[in-house]
């Protein structure tokens, strides 16, 4: 605006865009990059703290915003002046390496193991649910049709799921428009195999038609009859949806009793 200082005009973008009021906005550096038309221009780059959850700041101005990781950031497209400064703050502040956990820290008793958590969005509209062709190189469940899902790392499952939602199809998502309808719990069949709890969430709405966003990924994007799913299919989503059909909340797979289970005498 007109009669600013570098420091208002970074203050009020951020409202306008985020809804937000951060103090101890510093002037971080300044870089040279290319504009729009390929014209030369200074950029004046700010850094701020800030934890809250992105995926819940407004989308006033088109604009979806998401926490990522330095590493996620190589796969990603954006300006090569954005890219080296951000690359340079981390090298000049990198994240403080964790404790290591003591070795009896985290056991829920002897032979405890790691759970890994599924997060998968359930769809459902005119009887017909939404489903993804996994391309036929990826690791897991090549060539074979799949509920939209990621895992669950260092976010919240419903966090997680608005963000893949959004990445692996342009669907978008509330959090709180998600309902956990069925859990499977899953243990494949090949030695030393993890536990994994697999999470089913339904969207009462959204908004947004599903499109291929991550072709390396995922080749195609259809609704099927519920009545009617497709194969191959991952087994456990199979299981999943007959489950959210009959109203059942749990599922396990591939698990054998450790006691035979016994009339009562």
């Amino acid at each position: 605006m007109p009669g600013e200082t570098l420091d208002e005009a970074i203050a009020r973008e951020i409202l306008e865009e985020t809804g937000l009021v951060l103090s101890g906005i510093t002037r971080y550096r300044t870089v040279q990059a290319h504009g729009p038309n390929r014209t030369e221009g200074t950029i004046q780059v700010y850094t701020a703290k800030w934890d809250g959850a992105a995926h819940q700041l407004p989308v006033t101005e088109g604009i979806m915003f998401a926490w990522l990781d330095v590493a996620t950031m190589e796969q990603l497209s954006m300006c090569g002046w954005a890219h080296a400064v951000l690359k340079a703050h981390h090298a000049e502040h990198p994240a403080p390496s964790l404790p290591e956990p003591p070795d009896d820290a985290g056991q829920g008793g002897p032979g405890a193991v790691r759970n890994v958590i599924g997060a998968h969005l359930f769809l459902e509209r005119d009887g017909r649910t939404l489903l993804g062709l996994r391309h036929p190189d990826v690791t897991f469940a090549g060539g074979e049709w799949h509920a939209l899902a990621g895992h669950v790392e260092r976010d919240s499952v419903r966090a997680c799921l608005v963000r893949e939602a959004c990445e692996e199809a342009g669907i978008v998502v509330d959090p709180a428009d998600l309902a956990l309808v069925h859990t499977v719990h899953l243990l494949d069949d090949h030695e030393n195999a993890e536990p994994r709890i697999q999470l089913f969430f339904r969207a009462s709405q959204w908004s947004g038609e599903p499109e291929v966003r991550e072709p390396d990924k995922c080749t195609a994007w259809q609704w099927w009859p519920l009545d009617s799913l497709p194969g191959p299919m991952v087994r456990y989503t199979r299981a999943a949806i007959a489950g959210i059909r009959t109203g059942t909340a749990y599922t396990e797979l591939g698990w054998t009793p450790a006691v035979p289970a016994t009339g009562r005498r």
